[in-house]
């Protein structure tokens, strides 16, 4: 049996048995697409069916492209990591934030993880009221000293560097310079009309009695009323740039785009960043308590990084600190492992919260891949 193969049964049996509703899993060995699979249903009102060019909001997943484009930026020397935001948007030194850097945006350590006060679903859609909002935000600890996950706000200050930084919009910055060199279809910061038909409806399912209560600051940055179905199924908010929580997309498209990272920024020849590049974004940055995460984390430069989940890791992503990647609320998985020549894309319909990470959908599809890589016991 192949390993398309494998991954097609685990793929059927989550969804006969009833755990997962609708998937898509692919993967890239070595730059050769290897895993191109789906299961199960795009939408329970209609019974239309997944297939291979079913899109998924798949939340934060999304926060990996955002800073693989802000990293293209940073390797053709236009920013650097330690620039001050304000170099670049002046407004956002306001209420002590001066001092907050670029690489603070992309690990978390610049303060504003929560979302405006009294927030309405339509703000998410304007890009400058959010911006304009987050550039007068006081800090909830001095913007470099702390941790604490950037849930929503993560993708306005990164989008908002890249627009200020290059002039276009970060959603036609991953079209240009991400996208259309790697040949990506299926990716998007608001989707066009025409990808209307092609997205599937997600569904929430209530955490179980035994997850983690989120505390006082995580509620702040994902208040509950926007993690559910409601909202982010919205046709309005599914044409917005969100690139924090709302980029919709495929997994051949996720997968894609971590092949080129796997390949140390190099896909079918096309070049998008250097391998120096990738090296220091997938390094150690952070690993020490997050605060709206409530737990220890170790990230890169805008990525989760593998490793034992009792360290800080992501086990979905791999064993070594060197695989580095972005999950998305739900569970929804990009990753890259350039020592294995691995990536791998997860996408899903079904959200849900599952305390142990190795008990994950992803973890196990991707489990079933690096298991048929090492070949016979």
């Amino acid at each position: 049996m192949d390993m398309n193969d494998r991954v097609q049964k685990v793929l059927d049996r989550f969804v006969e048995s009833g755990e997962e509703v609708g998937l898509q899993a692919a993967a890239y060995y070595k730059g050769k697409l290897v895993v191109d699979c789906w299961s199960g249903i795009a939408d329970e009102n209609t019974g239309r069916k997944v297939n291979g060019d079913t899109l998924f909001t798949c939340w934060s997943t999304t926060k990996g492209w955002a800073a693989t484009c802000l990293h293209i930026l940073a390797d053709r020397r236009e920013v650097k990591y330690d620039d001050p935001i304000s170099k670049h948007w002046p407004e956002f030194a306001a209420q002590g934030k001066g001092a907050a850097t670029v690489l603070d945006a992309l690990t978390h350590r610049v303060g504003v993880p929560q979302l405006p006060a009294r927030i309405a679903p339509e703000m998410l859609c304007d890009w400058d009221g959010m911006c304009r909002a987050l550039a007068a935000m006081r800090p909830k600890w001095k913007p470099g000293t702390k941790v604490g996950y950037h849930a929503f706000t993560y993708g306005w200050l990164v989008g908002e560097i890249v627009r200020r930084v290059d002039g276009r919009s970060i959603a036609k910055f991953a079209q240009d310079e991400l996208c259309k060199p790697l040949g990506i279809t299926s990716f998007f910061l608001g989707i066009p009309d025409r990808a209307e038909k092609r997205v599937a409806m997600f569904r929430v399912e209530p955490p179980p009695p035994n997850a983690p209560q989120p505390n006082a600051l995580a509620l702040a940055a994902m208040p509950r009323r926007f993690m559910g179905s409601e909202i982010m199924n919205r046709p309005d908010v599914r044409r917005a740039s969100i690139p924090g929580a709302g980029g919709i997309m495929n997994a051949r498209a996720i997968a894609r785009h971590y092949a080129m990272l796997a390949g140390y920024g190099e896909l079918d020849g096309v070049r998008v960043l250097s391998k120096q590049t990738v090296d220091k974004a997938r390094s150690v940055q952070v690993h020490e308590f997050d605060l709206v995460g409530n737990r220890v984390v170790l990230r890169g430069m805008g990525y989760g990084l593998g490793g034992g989940a009792e360290d800080g890791g992501g086990p979905a992503l791999g064993r070594s600190r060197r695989a580095f990647g972005h999950g998305g609320y739900g569970g929804s998985l990009g990753f890259a492992d350039p020592e294995l020549g691995l990536s791998f894309g997860f996408a899903k319909t079904l959200l849900k919260t599952v305390p142990d990470p190795k008990r994950a959908s992803a973890y196990v599809v991707a489990e079933e891949i690096r298991k048929a890589l090492s070949g016979p016991k």
